[in-house]
């Protein structure tokens, strides 16, 4: 499992111009799923994500989580992410969960979540969507278990 991790003063998901996902100040993650990935390593980045201390604390030192700065948590599914890009021009989509089996792994992310922190939107598993954020640092972490 991938995430990418932007710090952001906002961020949002429009599909075909609606927006459905928004959030304020908080993180906008992008999500990519591994064939081997399983419960065990969703809730390893699901603990991992809801305490990664990406914010200032009044020192200005990363010292606290999104649940500290009470921000929002926008999940965003992009199977690119797990994409093999090791060799050649065009990327190979083998080491990617198929997708089937992505969009149950992050259905179960999100309830793991959600079920963890009120503060929490997302985009839609396949859909064609747009994603605006303004990234706050800029601040980017990539997370992998």
């Amino acid at each position: 499992m991938i995430c990418l991790i932007q710090r952001s003063l906002n961020g949002k998901v429009d599909i075909a111009g609606k927006t459905v996902g928004a959030i304020e100040k908080g993180m906008v993650v992008l999500v990519g799923f591994q064939p081997q990935d399983n419960p065990a390593v969703l809730e390893k980045m699901a603990h991992k994500l809801l305490h990664y201390r990406l914010f200032a604390d009044e020192n200005q030192k990363m010292n606290l989580n999104v649940q500290q700065v009470n921000g929002g948590i926008l999940l965003v599914p992009q199977f690119t992410l797990a994409a093999d890009t090791q060799s050649g021009l065009r990327p190979s989509f083998s080491s990617c969960a198929p997708p089937a089996e992505a969009e149950q792994l992050f259905r179960q992310f999100m309830e793991l979540i959600t079920s963890r922190y009120d503060l929490v939107a997302s985009g839609i598993f396949g859909a064609d969507m747009q994603v605006s954020l303004t990234n706050d640092g800029p601040v980017t972490f990539w997370l992998q278990t």
